[in-house]
């Protein structure tokens, strides 16, 4: 689905991303795991189009889609979500769904004059739509809900929303578990694995929530210093000397504690 090859991303003298290089196979979940600043929320910014790279190559089904802006990565099935939530918090969380699709009749000044009916069938599909997305998501009974009223992992839960309502291929989930309580967390799993494995979405997560991570993917990869340190199973990348060394700065007698 991706194969990120040797991606670099400065800020002045500082090297983010220090040739990075990946592939995220489809219909996986993959989580992306790593020491605070190891360079992996830059790795999606550039991925997702946020940053343009300063070297290097992103392809998605094997288009580059290199420093595409995010408005075109987004009607090719890439989107991602973001450690803290970006609501339209005044809105209902019905509306802040139906809101996602892009290019709809509304938007348009003729058609608020001549097309009325076609922009009343589009919206009666549209509330059909995040009603059903609501439904998915156990979340239903807040459709009516102001979303900036809402707790933050309800607010995880409606941004996973939005990407069901456009056809995402991969999602990127930044800090997903940030914030969030466990039972909210397992919900949130859930719902992941369902899209994964019913719907056929593609999942790239960070996340430090070594639990999470167990539950829900089946490849993990380590980041540290901006460099893909390890890939493998979650055992195998707890077990890894190089990846204990990163999280912890010890030997393998204190490998239980990676991702504590």
């Amino acid at each position: 689905m991706i194969v990120v090859d040797d991606i670099h991303k400065q800020f002045g003298g500082f090297k983010a991303v220090d040739g990075a290089s990946l592939i995220i196979e489809e219909n996986s979940i993959t989580g992306l795991i790593g020491p605070n600043g190891a360079g992996k929320t830059t790795l999606f910014n550039v991925i997702a189009g946020v940053l343009t790279p300063t070297s290097g190559s992103v392809h998605m089904q094997r288009e580059d889609i290199t420093g595409l802006p995010p408005h075109e990565l987004f009607h090719k099935g890439l989107l991602r979500t973001f450690q803290i939530a970006h609501e339209f918090s005044s809105m209902t969380c019905r509306e802040n769904l139906m809101m996602v699709p892009g290019a709809q009749s509304g938007e348009t000044l003729w058609n608020t004059w001549f097309g009325r009916k076609r922009i009343a069938d589009e919206e009666r599909a549209l509330k059909a739509k995040a009603d059903e997305v609501l439904e998915f998501l156990t979340v239903k009974h807040l459709a009516e809900q102001k979303a900036g009223q809402i707790s933050g992992g309800q607010k995880k839960l409606l941004e996973l929303g939005r990407t069901m309502m456009v056809d995402a291929k991969i999602v990127f989930l930044d800090e997903v578990g940030a914030g969030v309580n466990r039972t909210l967390l397992n919900t949130i799993g859930d719902a992941i694995l369902r899209l994964n494995q019913d719907r056929g979405y593609t999942f790239v997560v960070i996340e430090h929530d070594m639990d999470f991570i167990g539950k829900i993917c089946g490849q993990v990869i380590c980041m540290a210093e901006g460099k893909v340190l390890a890939e493998g199973s979650l055992a195998e990348i707890k077990a890894n000397e190089q990846v204990i060394e990163a999280y912890l700065g010890t030997g393998l007698k204190n490998k239980d504690k990676v991702g504590a």
